[in-house]
């Protein structure tokens, strides 16, 4: 990494880098905040097991409504939506609203973005 520096017009030591170095910094930020709050216990992680349901699952909301050992019948009553309409957000034939996402997340204990399918998370 190449650290270059130079004087702002308002005399303000300013530090450039390559936007990948930039990248590089925020990642390691990242992966450092991550370990921290994974050794406080703070932050969730999955076993190998896990990880290979998650993969095999039709969409994420089905792998956190197993993984929280809801039945589909259970979820869809504390979520307020019928089990055949659970049924179809799992299966990714329907998407769903904001207001019935957010009433699943809060159920399942996981973010909005967990329950994107991969390619809307990117």
């Amino acid at each position: 990494m190449i650290i270059r520096t130079m004087i702002s017009p308002g005399r303000e030591l300013l530090v450039t880098m390559t936007e990948e170095e930039y990248q590089d910094l925020i990642d390691a930020r990242d992966a450092e905040t991550a370990m921290r709050a994974i050794a406080a216990g703070t932050l969730q992680t999955l076993s190998d097991d896990d990880v290979d349901a998650y993969l095999a699952a039709t969409t994420p909301l089905a792998f956190w409504r197993k993984h929280r050992g809801f039945t589909q019948t259970d979820l869809a009553q504390l979520a307020g939506v019928s089990q055949p309409y659970l049924a179809q957000l799992e299966s990714g034939q329907r998407e769903g609203s904001v207001s019935v996402r957010q009433r699943l997340v809060r159920w399942l204990g996981v973010g909005v973005d967990d329950l994107l399918p991969d390619e809307a998370a990117v």
